[in-house]
């Protein structure tokens, strides 16, 4: 009787033999012990179990001889169909977003964001914001040093994670510098250092990504920031923009998604745009596309999940430098110029 060296399970034939079929134990002879458990092996309700054990496993040995393949080149074989379990841990500095303004002889990798409300391509984590942006500290060592003594707040909320991913409108407090950071682009599309004053940081604007009823039929809402909040006005709708006192959590006021209102883009390449809506194409099966006129008189378009309502008439928070109005090229080089001169 032929048989193959499989090694042998921790589990014994007697505790799954019971009432089992022939055909069913073979089929638990290979899943569940192994053959190195059931060649040789004789009971009194089955007394041809063995033969038809050594006969598969006859078939399996000639299959196997048939195959020309070298044991390098199965083990190299089983190795590249590996699937790398868990989440990724590394992020190489050249795939980090352009909007880190990372540059790229500093190291080989990025810091990678935690999980956390923002997504890793919309996101800043803290260490970028203080090592790179404010200069606070000269390296990751520093800025652990620093979060660890719980200085550092975003949304009012204590964070000690150097990685920690704070985004779009979040609100960053260093109550030893007295200093209020509001995380908004610039017309470029990148996160500013845009200081604000100690009444606009007591609040933040969220937009409205989802309003679903929950369970026992309790109505909540979803934002941009992962926050869920229960109980919103019933004519709040998605795509609205909720002003949260960040002490509480709490939806002081909203806007309402009209035109008129003074939107800023988000995403594409109109990001950090600031304007009005003049009005919304709809497509059915597409993407809305929404057309903004900003102070200038410049109109752009963008899709309606890049739009963030900032105001009904004017914005409720402080724009950054350039007030959301992009300039061409030559118009950056003739202002300037006229700076210089002056």
């Amino acid at each position: 009787m032929e048989t193959l060296s499989f090694a042998p399970h921790s589990l014994a034939l007697s505790d799954l033999i019971g009432d089992q079929d022939p055909e069913a134990l073979i089929t638990i002879s290979y899943h569940a012990l192994g053959l190195g458990d059931l060649i040789g092996y004789s009971h009194p309700k089955f007394p041809n179990l063995c033969s038809s054990i050594s006969q598969t496993s006859r078939q399996t040995t000639t299959h196997d001889s048939s195959s020309k393949e070298t044991p390098q080149q199965l083990s190299l074989k089983s190795h590249n169909t590996k699937t790398w379990l868990g989440p990724k841990k590394h992020l190489k500095r050249l795939n980090a977003p352009s909007h880190w303004l990372l540059d790229k002889l500093s190291g080989k990798y990025a810091p990678r964001p935690s999980p956390g409300p923002h997504k890793l391509r919309d996101c800043m984590p803290l260490v970028v914001f203080i090592r790179n942006r404010l200069k606070y500290a000269l390296n990751s060592r520093e800025v652990k040093a620093i979060v660890m003594q719980r200085l550092v707040k975003v949304d009012g909320k204590v964070r000690t994670d150097p990685t920690f991913p704070a985004g779009f409108m979040d609100v960053i407090t260093i109550e030893k510098t007295g200093e209020r950071f509001r995380l908004i682009y610039d017309t470029k599309g990148r996160f500013t250092i845009h200081r604000i004053t100690e009444t606009e940081a007591s609040y933040k604007l969220a937009k409205v990504k989802r309003v679903q009823l929950g369970a026992k039929g309790i109505p909540y809402l979803v934002t941009h920031d992962a926050r869920t909040i229960r109980y919103p006005d019933p004519t709040i709708r998605v795509n609205d923009t909720v002003k949260i006192d960040i002490e509480t959590g709490k939806i002081i006021d909203f806007i309402r998604f009209d035109t008129g209102t003074i939107a800023m883009a988000t995403g594409g390449r109109n990001m950090g745009r600031v304007g009005v809506i003049t009005h919304r194409e709809r497509h059915d099966g597409g993407f809305d596309i929404v057309h903004i006129k900003d102070a200038i008189d410049n109109t752009f378009a963008t899709r309606l999940s890049n739009v963030f309502i900032v105001g009904p008439d004017k914005p409720w928070i402080s724009l950054p430098k350039g007030k959301g109005v992009k300039l061409t090229i030559a118009e950056e080089r003739d202002r300037r110029r006229a700076h210089t001169l002056s």
